[in-house]
């Protein structure tokens, strides 16, 4: 009678520790765990106001000019290893694919539960930091743009929401969710300060809006 009432004793113990960790699962993480912690709304503003302001221009861009999705440790590249940063439970193969795992965008407040559902993200998307500068780097810098994993640059969000973003700045495009627009503009301004770019008026005055309500 003792071995029984013991083993009762695991097994509801068993199912109680499964359900916890399925809670776990369907929690999603909270935004700032989705990308490097931008800084402070009082230094973006001082960023902000140092960074040049400049009529963009497009002339001679290629997305092939941005070598990304580099390897960055073993068989893991740019994307794959955003994917383990963002996630939950996040199980790779032996190629470093995503097999399972649950993904938070905070763009949208979306989970998903597919790898393939997630785009990873240029906060500051590619051909405007071309518009705006980059298009005098060296091929490398540019790389290293592409692939930066320790500025707030990279970020997993649900992929159509990425494609509708586009090459958009925040003059035209920010997240829906509206809680996470201060941690993206501080983000933006950080990007835009570290590699010398410039912002348009436009953008530099939506960013100015944004940055005095965060």
């Amino acid at each position: 009678m003792p071995k029984l009432y013991a083993r009762r004793r695991l097994s509801i113990l068993a199912a109680f520790t499964g359900l916890i960790a399925s809670a776990a699962l369907f929690n999603p993480p909270t935004a700032s765990a989705a990308l490097p912690t931008p800084v402070s709304a009082a230094t973006a503003r001082t960023y902000l106001a140092s960074l040049t302001v400049a009529a963009e221009n497009r002339t001679g861009y290629s997305r092939d000019l941005f070598p990304h999705w580099i390897t960055i440790s073993g068989t893991c590249n740019t994307r794959e290893t955003v994917l383990k940063r963002d996630g939950s439970n996040v199980v790779t193969d032996s190629a470093c694919a995503a097999t399972s795992g649950s993904w938070y965008s905070p763009y949208d407040g979306a989970t998903w539960t597919a790898a393939s559902d997630l785009d990873i993200d240029h906060l500051v998307p590619l051909a405007e930091a071309w518009d705006s500068g980059a298009s005098a780097w060296t091929t490398a810098r540019r790389q290293s743009f592409a692939n930066d994993l320790t500025r707030p640059q990279l970020i997993a969000v649900t992929d159509n929401v990425n494609q509708a973003k586009g090459d958009q700045d925040p003059a035209t495009w920010m997240p829906s969710l509206s809680s996470y627009r201060c941690t993206y503009v501080r983000a933006w301004v950080q990007v835009k300060y570290y590699y010398g770019l410039s912002v348009d008026s436009a953008e530099k005055s939506a960013l100015t809006g944004y940055l005095n309500n965060c």
